[in-house]
């Protein structure tokens, strides 16, 4: 198995450095990022909200009584309480995210909520498909993939994904899929870089994680957080970018940045709607319902197997 300090190395040691978009989420990136999710440039969060509370009592309609829901990325669990409360006695809630401190601080509270729910987290890759805890047998599985983390994928990896949930979840399953649809940038780019700083905050943290896990000597201070919209492949890419010639060393390794020269730590791809079930095509899925918000900004897709 591939470990960190070799995804680090591997990623920095390429002709365009990158870092796996994962490692931002530690338990400080955890908190930076539900921040951002509360920012006013950030629309993604409120208008994906807005539309799972229009939309919650169809979902839970198809998702029938007793049903196993199953989230991926979880992270603070937010969204998942508009579809437990709209659901029809939910035999189970099983989150699943990389970040330990995220699931250990949102089961309490939802436990504390829903006394009567079994809420059993699962830390793990979503891409790499986690084992799920035993259920009873019989519970329709609605697996729920908000935030447009599916903006963060490449192709191939959406395909893989949605291959492995589907023969996850099962044959009469349901996947809730939240996607970002294309925009003008205007409106894209300070929802990655806000007024505040949150976002640069939040992308900078990345290398206080390497420099703590990997004993690594970033100096954080001379990088800077830029988000770049990439028209031909439609997304924002999130770079920090160095301000002066320097060395940076990791487990042995020396890296040498260039003044201008950036890392690429993540993707945010915006989708059309025609692009999306392309996506779909072949991975065990069908979309039965599409909802968006009135000025067609957001997705919350309802898939099928068919």
């Amino acid at each position: 198995m591939t470990s960190i300090l070799d995804e680090v190395v591997e990623g920095l040691a390429s002709p365009r450095k990158a870092l796996p978009c994962k490692l931002l989420y530690d338990e400080a990136g955890s908190d930076l990022f539900e921040r951002i999710t509360r920012l006013p440039e950030y629309y993604l969060g409120r208008t994906e909200t807005a539309i799972l509370r229009q939309r919650a009592a169809d979902i839970a309609g198809r998702a029938g009584p007793a049903a196993v829901l199953i989230e991926y990325g979880a992270g603070a669990s937010v969204k998942t309480r508009i579809l437990l409360d709209a659901m029809e006695q939910p035999r189970a809630y099983i989150p699943i995210d990389v970040s330990v401190d995220a699931l250990d601080k949102a089961k309490p509270l939802l436990q504390n909520d829903y006394p009567d729910l079994e809420i059993r987290p699962v830390v793990a890759n979503f891409l790499q498909p986690p084992a799920l805890p035993d259920m009873p047998g019989g519970q329709r599985r609605v697996g729920f993939f908000p935030g447009s983390t599916i903006g963060n994928l490449s192709d191939e990896e959406i395909g893989t994904f949605l291959t492995q949930a589907a023969g996850q979840l099962g044959p009469d399953a349901l996947l809730v899929l939240g996607a970002d649809l294309r925009k003008d940038p205007g409106i894209l780019i300070p929802a990655y870089d806000d007024e505040a700083g949150v976002t640069a905050a939040f992308n900078l943290n990345i290398l206080n994680r390497i420099n703590r896990d990997l004993a690594a000597d970033f100096d954080t201070g001379s990088f800077r957080h830029e988000a770049r919209w990439n028209d031909r492949l439609s997304r924002v890419e999130m770079h920090l970018v160095s301000t002066i010639d320097q060395d940076v060393h990791i487990g042995g390794h020396a890296f040498h940045f260039g003044a201008g020269e950036s890392i690429h730590t993540e993707n945010s791809r915006k989708f059309d709607l025609e692009r999306l079930r392309q996506l779909l095509a072949g991975s065990g899925w069908s979309a039965a319902d599409t909802h968006t918000d009135d000025a067609d900004m957001f997705a919350v897709i309802v898939l099928v197997r068919p």
